[in-house]
């Protein structure tokens, strides 16, 4: 008589076993179906380079490279900014501000050693200055010419403003629109943030 009983509890401990083993089959493959599908749904950069995304205020673009993990540090070749770099110089606020929040690196120098927080004291950039110390870039870093940001805009703006005449005759052609009178009105300011 035990034989009998012990019978019925083999069989349903067979057909459970059975079982688990089918919803563990079937659960690898939805899983191998879950792997394919979001291998389908990666996103690819857009056909717009990340510079000129950022320079033409293209944000969809800029978020597309963000999501495609296109390297958002790499310089520019003539001047070794960095797609950052570009936003801040052409005032591209809400472009900066998701370049900074992807990770973009905010101590890398361009060739006169300027990191972004020095374009941004340099152009007049408040806004963008205030983001760049809140997501703690370094505001002791000096540029090839011994200068931190604070001291790019501490001298007089009357004798940086060929300067920045040069720099709008040269890169208004391409989007760069600098307000002079509001610039010298911005250094004094900006050099008191970064004290």
């Amino acid at each position: 008589m035990k034989k009998q009983e012990n019978r019925p509890v083999k069989q349903m401990s067979y057909v459970l076993l059975i079982i688990a083993m089918c919803l563990a089959a079937c659960g690898q493959q939805k899983q191998k179906g879950n792997d394919q599908t979001m291998a389908k749904t990666e996103v690819s950069a857009p056909d717009i380079p990340l510079t000129q995304a950022v320079v033409s205020g293209n944000l969809e673009a800029v978020k597309q490279h963000i999501e495609a993990g296109t390297d958002l540090d790499e310089k520019d070749a003539l001047s070794g900014a960095t797609p950052l770099m570009s936003a801040i110089t052409f005032d591209k606020t809400e472009i900066a501000a998701a370049l900074i929040d992807a990770g973009a690196d905010l101590e890398i120098k361009n060739n006169d050693g300027s990191t972004a927080l020095h374009v941004a004291a340099f152009f007049g950039r408040v806004e963008l200055v205030q983001l760049l110390m809140d997501a703690k870039a370094d505001k002791t870093v000096k540029n090839n010419y011994g200068a931190t940001p604070r001291e790019t805009v501490s001298g007089p703006f009357e004798d940086m403003k060929p300067i920045y005449e040069m720099m709008q005759q040269q890169l208004g052609p391409i989007g760069l629109d600098l307000n002079l009178a509001e610039l010298e009105k911005a250094r004094p300011v900006i050099a008191m943030m970064l004290q």
